[in-house]
Parts: C-alpha cells; sequence; structure tokens
C-alpha cells in the first residue's frame, strides 16, 4: 500500500485542480519534494465558514493508542469509511481533505520482509488529487490538538495488481478523485455522506507507468582494523 508519494514545491498553496496543472507547466526553478508517514502533508480542505477552500497542514498518520508520536493508522478502507468507529464520525463531519500529488510509490515484496518500490507515474495527468480524511486529537503533552490524516483507499486496479506475488497481494491504491467530485468529497455543496462515498473508485484505463525505484547504492563498509591495517580507526 501506498508509504510515499512526491508532489511539487509550488503546490503547497494549491486549492484548485488547475492550480497544480499551471504550476506544472510553469517555472523551470520549481522542486519536487518526497513524503512519508510521519510527514507535514499540505491539505485542502472546505471551510464551511468562510465558504472557501483553503489549505491545512496536517501529519501523515492518526496517533496510535498509548504512544501519540506513533502513526496507526495511516489508511482508511472505502468500503467501512461511513461505518468503522476509527473513521465513520470525521467522514460523516466532512472532515475530508484532498491531497496533490506528482507520482506515488506501491511495494512489491519478492521475499519476506523483502519489499521492492516500484514509482507509478500519472501518465498525461500532470497532478493527481488523493481522497483524504482528518481529525484533530486532544494530547496532553500538546498544546493544541494534533491536526492527523489518513489516506483513502480503493481496491487496486489491473496495473498495481502486477505487483502481487506468492508472498503478498498488491489488493489496495489510493482513491484518486475526478476533478468533478472535488466540491462533493470536500463538502461545499451540501452533498450528503452517500455521495460523498461514491466518489471513491478505483481507477482503470488510464495510460500511468510503472518502473522500479533504484535503491541508492550503499557505501563500502569498512574493515575491522588491524594493527596491519589501522585505516578502519580513521
Amino acid at each position: 500500500m501506498c508509504g510515499k508519494f512526491t508532489a511539487m514545491a509550488s503546490w503547497s498553496e494549491v486549492v484548485d485542480f488547475s492550480q497544480a496543472f499551471s504550476a506544472t507547466e510553469g517555472a523551470g526553478n520549481d522542486q519536487e519534494a518526497a513524503f512519508r508517514v510521519m510527514s507535514q502533508l499540505n491539505i485542502i480542505i472546505w471551510d464551511a465558514e468562510s465558504k472557501k477552500r483553503r489549505v491545512v497542514p496536517m501529519r501523515w498518520g492518526f496517533p496510535r493508542r498509548g504512544n501519540w508520536k506513533s502513526p496507526d493508522p495511516i489508511h482508511a478502507r472505502s468500503e467501512t469509511i461511513d461505518s468503522k468507529p476509527t473513521f465513520a464520525p470525521a467522514f460523516k463531519n466532512a472532515q475530508r481533505g484532498i491531497l496533490v500529488i506528482k507520482t506515488f510509490n506501491e511495494g512489491k515484496q519478492t521475499a519476506p520482509k523483502v519489499t521492492e518500490q516500484h514509482t507509478i507515474t500519472l501518465g498525461n495527468e500532470p497532478a493527481g488529487a488523493i481522497a483524504m480524511l482528518f481529525e484533530g486529537f486532544e494530547i496532553a503533552e500538546l498544546p493544541a490538538p494534533l491536526l492527523a490524516c489518513v489516506m483513502v483507499t480503493v481496491p487496486a486496479n489491473a496495473l498495481i495488481r502486477t505487483l502481487s506475488t506468492e508472498h503478498a497481494e498488491a489488493d489496495r491504491m489510493p482513491a484518486f478523485l475526478a476533478k468533478d467530485d472535488w466540491e462533493t468529497w470536500l463538502g461545499q455543496n451540501d452533498a450528503t455522506p452517500d455521495q460523498a462515498k461514491a466518489c471513491l473508485r478505483t481507477v482503470e484505463g488510464i495510460n500511468w507507468r510503472m518502473s522500479k525505484e533504484e535503491r541508492a547504492a550503499s557505501k563500502t563498509k569498512r574493515a575491522k582494523p588491524t594493527v596491519r591495517d589501522p585505516g578502519g580507526l580513521l
């Protein structure tokens, strides 16, 4: 399941999909940034009081029970998002957001505890919109509530399922929102929870591309220093 993605630095204040397209086509000094679990993400939400969208930073990963510094969960299944106690209140209260991304990663387990990372690019689309759910958590050690989010997932499409092996099934992927579904998912058009849930669909038949992520060459391990060869001491 997705545990890493990339976005353009200029998307940190994006509140509309068209702005993401403009940013991608824009200046050459734009930078790509990678985000992982526990990163601070810039999530688009609908501010019902001001009647406009805004971007709010949130931690990726709800706090684990008994240890808020550890993330658990980080994903929410679309099928049970309106019934599972962990997610249902936030979902029904329209605490739903959008994350704009450039690429995302999925893992292929080649052996027990051995996973190859694969990067999926969105074909001709310069940006993709992932459905997110967020919640505020009161933490005794913190002066203000911890705002945290989880990524909504749906059944994997045909491309992601090719990562299945004898060791593991690649059966989930992020829930990507169609451009026309932004208002409904965010709750800015008085849509019902059922209508919002209907936006969570597996994306098929698209020109996505997937490539294995090459690991950086590891540093040569120094030999144990000896009297004859004390180099390891330096």
